[in-house]
C-alpha cells in the first residue's frame, strides 16, 4: 500500500485556472484548520490528564469536546489526503502501466471518488440534521455540531476530486473513464434481477471483483470500500444510502480512535528532536564492531522506535535514512538491508503503541492496556527469531573494519539517548498504572519529546521547529487516510452483515477440524492473505467483529487472538512478491524489489515459526497479563 503524491494540485506544474486557484486557497484553510484542531485535541487531552491524575478534578466535558474537534479533524484530514493523493492505494500494478494508461488509471480513481463523494453528500447532511436533536451530557450541544463534519467534508472532498481530474488536463482520457464507469454501472443495473436470484453469491461480485479490480487499479482503498458497499446497498437490499454515512460516523468518530493522529504526530516530533538518531548512535557504539552489528542495530531501533512512533511507515522512515548510510559504508549490500528493514517491520506492529493494536482494541472490545502489555513478549520471540537469521548470515563475513568503541564513547551515547530510551518506558507505563488512558498517552509523549526538544535547543543543538506547522498538516492528512479507511470499511462490514455472509462465516470457523488448533492455523492462514493485499487497520475492521465472537466461543484468549492476527497480517504485508508493505520498504530504502525478494525467504520463514509459538503458546501473549485478563 502506498501514499502516492503523483498528480497533486498543489504541485501542479501547468499555469493554474480560476478554478484551481480557488481550490488551493480552500485547501490552505482546510490545512490551517486541521493544524489547529490537533493542537487543539493534544491540548485538551494533556490537560484532562494532569487535572485527574495531579489535581484530583477531573474534566467531565473534556471526552465531549474531544469527540466534536476528532470528528472535524478526521474528515478535513481525510480531504487533505485526497487533495494531495496520500489515500492509502495499490499502486503497484498500476506502475508497471504505460504512462498513457497511467493517467487513465488515476482519471477513472478521480471519478470514482467524485461519484461516491456525491451520492453521500445528501444523506451526510441529513444524518447531520438528525443528529441536532440529540444532546451532550455534559456540554448540553447539540451532536449535530459533530456530525456535520460529515456533509461538510464530502463537499470539500468533491472539490478536491474534481481538482484532481482537472489536472490530468486530458480530457479524452476523462470522458472514457467517465463512459466506462457508466457502462458498468449500466450493467449491473440492468443484471439487478439476476443478481437478486443467485443470492449471497453476488458478494462476489461487489466485495471481491468490484473492491479487488478498483484496488488494482488505483483507486484509493477506502473509496473502493464505499463505492463496493453503496452499489450493493443500492442494487441488492431496500436499505437507503443514509446507512453508510451513519456507519462510517460510527467507525470515524469512535473516542479509541483520538489518539491515532497524536500518535502520527509522535511519529514525526520522535525525528525532529533528534531522539531518533541518537537512539541509533548508541547501539552503534554497542553492537557497531560485531559481525552483524549493524544489523542488529536496525533490529533494535525497529522494536524501540516502533514502540515510540505507533505507525509502521513512520518506524521504517525514521530507521533506515538514519542507519543506512552507515552499513553501506561498511559494506552491507542494500538489497540485504532493506530485506531485513521488511522483516522487523513485519513483526513491530505488537508493539505497543501501535494503531493496530488500538483500532483492533477499539473495534474488537479488547482492552488496550492488555494488548499494550501483551504485544510486548510476541515481538520479541519475534526479534529473536530475525536475529538468528541475521546470526546465521553474518558468520561468513569478515570483521567489520571498525574499533570497538571505548567505554567512555558508549557511556557518551547512552547519555545522549536516555531521553529516547525513557520515553517507550514512559508511555507504556503511564497506561499500566493508570495515569493516563490509551487515549490520553499520546499526549504525554507530545509533551515529553517537545521538552527534550527544547532542552536540546538550549544546549546548543539545531532543532528545526519551522517545521512543526507542516508536521501538524502531515499527521492530519495520514490519520484522515486511515481513518476514512476504518469509517468506509465499518460500513463495508455492516453489510457483509446484513446479509448473512458473518453468521456464515462464523459457523465455518466455529466448526473447522482440530478445534483450537484448527482454528488458529485457519486464522493464520486467512490473516496472511488478507495482510498482504490490505493494511493491518481495514482488514481488523472488517474481520475482527467476525472472528473474534468465534475465538472466544472457542475460550481463546483475546489478547493472544490478537497477537497471531496482528503477526499473520504483518507476514502478509512484507512477503513478496504480494505484500504491499514490502514494496513500500523498497521504496523507502531506494532499493528496486528484484534482488530483494530471495533475501526474504529466511527471515519470513523466522517469522512463521515465531507466529507458530505464539499461536500455541498462550503464554508468551498472556503471561504477564494483571490478573482478570
Amino acid at each position: 500500500m502506498a501514499l502516492v503524491r503523483s498528480l497533486n494540485p498543489a504541485r501542479a506544474a501547468a499555469p493554474a485556472s480560476l478554478p484551481l486557484v480557488f481550490t488551493r486557497g480552500v485547501m490552505h484553510l482546510v490545512e490551517f484548520a486541521a493544524a489547529l484542531l490537533l493542537v487543539a485535541e493534544t491540548v485538551i487531552l494533556f490537560a484532562s490528564v494532569i487535572y485527574r491524575y495531579v489535581l484530583d478534578d477531573p474534566l467531565g466535558w473534556s471526552d465531549e469536546l474531544v469527540s466534536i474537534l476528532f470528528s472535524w479533524l478526521a474528515i478535513l484530514g481525510a480531504v487533505l489526503a485526497l487533495y494531495r493523493g496520500e489515500h492509502m492505494r495499490l499502486t503497484a500494478v498500476v506502475k508497471k502501466l504505460p504512462p498513457r494508461w497511467q493517467t487513465w488509471t488515476e482519471a477513472l480513481a478521480a471519478i470514482l471518488v467524485c461519484v461516491f463523494v456525491a451520492m453521500i453528500v445528501s444523506p451526510a447532511a441529513q444524518h447531520a440534521h438528525e443528529q441536532m436533536a440529540i444532546t451532550t451530557p455534559s456540554l448540553d450541544l447539540p451532536d449535530g455540531l459533530r456530525a456535520y463534519a460529515l456533509p461538510v467534508g464530502s463537499v470539500l472532498m468533491l472539490v478536491a476530486a474534481l481538482s484532481r481530474v482537472a489536472v490530468l488536463n486530458n480530457w479524452k482520457q476523462c470522458a472514457s473513464a467517465l463512459v466506462v464507469v457508466a457502462l458498468v454501472a449500466g450493467a449491473l443495473w440492468l443484471a439487478q434481477s439476476w443478481l437478486l436470484s443467485i443470492g449471497n453469491w453476488n458478494l462476489l461480485l461487489f466485495f471481491v471483483v468490484l473492491v479487488g479490480a478498483s484496488v488494482v487499479l488505483g483507486v484509493p482503498i477506502a473509496f473502493a470500500f464505499g463505492v463496493a458497499t453503496l452499489a450493493y446497498l443500492s442494487l441488492i437490499t431496500h436499505a437507503p444510502l443514509g446507512i453508510v454515512v451513519s456507519r462510517m460516523d460510527e467507525g470515524m468518530a469512535h473516542v479509541i480512535l483520538v489518539a491515532v493522529p497524536i500518535f502520527v504526530l509522535l511519529g514525526g516530533l520522535i525525528e525532529m528532536s533528534g531522539l531518533a538518531r541518537s537512539l541509533i548512535d548508541f547501539m552503534a557504539a554497542l553492537l557497531g564492531h560485531v559481525r552483524g552489528g549493524l544489523q542488529y542495530v536496525l533490529l533494535g531501533a525497529m522494536f524501540l522506535v516502533s514502540g515510540i512512533s505507533g505507525a509502521k511507515a513512520a518506524d521504517m522512515a525514521a530507521v533506515a535514512p538514519a542507519l543506512f548510510p552507515e552499513m553501506k559504508a561498511r559494506g552491507a549490500k542494500p538489497e540485504e538491508l532493506v530485506a531485513l528493514l521488511s522483516a522487523s517491520g513485519a513483526m513491530t506492529e505488537t508493539i505497543p503503541p501501535s494503531l493496530v493494536l488500538i483500532t483492533i482494541g477499539a473495534v474488537c472490545s479488547v482492552s488496550i492496556s492488555a494488548l499494550f502489555v501483551g504485544g510486548l513478549v510476541p515481538a520479541l520471540v519475534a526479534t529473536i527469531a530475525i536475529a538468528f537469521v541475521c546470526w546465521r548470515r553474518a558468520r561468513r563475513d569478515p570483521l567489520p573494519q571498525v574499533e570497538r568503541a571505548s567505554t567512555r564513547v558508549i557511556l557518551r551515547t547512552l547519555l545522549v539517548a536516555l531521553p529516547a530510551l525513557a520515553l517507550p518506558v514512559l508511555i507504556r507505563a503511564c497506561v499500566v498504572e493508570g495515569v493516563a488512558t490509551a487515549t490520553e498517552v499520546s499526549t504525554v509523549g507530545v509533551v515529553y519529546t517537545l521538552v527534550a526538544a527544547l532542552i536540546a535547543r538550549a544546549l546548543g543543538k539545531r532543532i528545526a521547529f519551522g517545521q512543526l506547522y507542516r508536521m501538524l498538516v502531515d499527521a492530519a492528512a495520514l490519520s484522515g487516510a486511515i481513518l476514512l479507511i476504518i469509517g468506509l470499511a465499518t460500513s463495508m462490514a455492516w453489510a457483509l452483515t446484513r446479509s448473512g455472509f458473518s453468521a456464515a462465516l462464523v459457523e465455518a470457523m466455529a466448526h473447522t477440524p482440530g478445534g483450537v488448533p484448527g482454528f488458529m492455523l485457519v486464522t493464520i492462514v486467512c490473516f496472511v492473505v488478507l495482510g498482504s493485499v490490505l493494511e493491518g487497520i481495514p482488514a481488523i475492521v472488517l474481520f475482527g467483529p467476525l472472528l473474534f465472537p468465534v475465538a472466544r466461543a472457542l475460550h481463546i484468549n483475546d489478547v493472544q487472538y490478537s497477537m497471531v492476527v496482528i503477526l499473520a497480517m504483518g507476514i502478509g504485508l512484507f512477503a513478496p512478491p504480494v505484500g504491499v508493505g514490502y514494496y513500500a520498504a523498497c521504496a523507502i530504502g531506494k532499493v528496486s524489489p528484484d534482488g530483494v525478494g530471495r533475501r526474504m525467504v529466511g527471515y519470513m520463514l523466522a517469522l512463521l515459526i515465531a507466529l507458530l509459538c505464539v499461536a500455541f503458546v498462550p503464554w508468551l501473549s498472556t503471561g504477564f497479563l494483571p490478573a482478570g485478563f
